[in-house]
């Protein structure tokens, strides 16, 4: 990758939908140069997928939170990994270091969905022994990627 690609990267990061021909106009590239680099970056696996950002709150998800959890250390993980991978409500987990094992990123509708999920998604899994529950009051940055 050089300069170039990464002012591609750095637009489609902006509005993937952008066509090659806007970008071109922005990076003062012919066309047929962006496309080919576009195409390029996709084949090497650097550009994984296009997608969208939704606004959370118009799609009635009104609540954020960060949960970190304990698993016993003698069940195995790859049920945990399964359903909690499979769970709608789950953006982003994280296998970590330090004092827990795993971090989740959720959004729900509100405290009802939270309890919900703590109680009878989370707390039904084998293996999981606690967990810490860390609500989001405000978001002052979120990217999908960087």
């Amino acid at each position: 990758m050089d300069a170039i690609d990464l002012l591609i990267i750095a637009e489609l990061k902006e509005n993937s939908r952008q066509s090659a021909s806007q970008i071109s106009k922005k990076i003062h590239m012919s066309v047929p140069s962006v496309s080919e680099r576009i195409k390029k970056l996709e084949a090497s696996g650097v550009i994984e997928k296009y997608t969208i950002k939704i606004n959370r709150k118009k799609n009635d998800e009104n609540l954020m939170a960060f949960i970190l959890v304990n698993l016993d250390r003698n069940k195995k993980t790859e049920n945990f990994k399964k359903l909690i991978s499979a769970h709608p409500a789950v953006l982003e987990c994280h296998h970590i270091a330090g004092s827990s094992d795993f971090i989740l990123k959720i959004v729900l509708k509100d405290t009802d969905a939270l309890d919900d999920f703590l109680g009878n998604s989370l707390g039904s899994i084998t293996g999981v022994v606690s967990s810490n529950t860390i609500i989001v009051l405000k978001t002052l940055k979120e990217e999908l990627n960087t």
